[in-house]
């Protein structure tokens, strides 16, 4: 019998990640996290993670750094950071953006 379970979260209510990030609905393979009204701050430090990411921006703007490239990051941009790719962001202007990670980051402590 195929899975039929139906996974509803009010982001209100939503459990904080290590880094301020909202964790949203997870499936198995795939989950959301949402970065709201991250504040300008300087580059953070270089990461690879054991997940693929793709984000969506909702407001504000912030740059993305992967792999000697620079994207800008704005309202209404989607971008993809593979798996094991290093990276980093820049928040220019108040961020918001939704993110889902394949697999889930918070789980077997990829996010940490």
């Amino acid at each position: 019998m195929a899975d039929t379970t139906i996974t509803k979260v009010d982001s209100r209510f939503s459990p904080h990640g290590p880094e301020g990030q909202k964790y949203l609905a997870s499936g198995t393979h795939v989950a959301m996290r949402l970065w709201e009204n991250e504040q300008p701050s300087d580059q953070k430090e270089a990461v690879s993670r054991d997940y693929e990411t793709v984000g969506f921006v909702i407001s504000g703007r912030a740059e993305l750094h992967l792999e000697g490239q620079m994207v800008l990051l704005e309202p209404g941009n989607s971008w993809v950071v593979p798996k094991g790719a290093r990276h980093s962001y820049r928040v220019l202007e108040a961020f918001t953006a939704v993110e889902a990670t394949t697999p889930p980051a918070h789980a077997h402590q990829r996010d940490e």
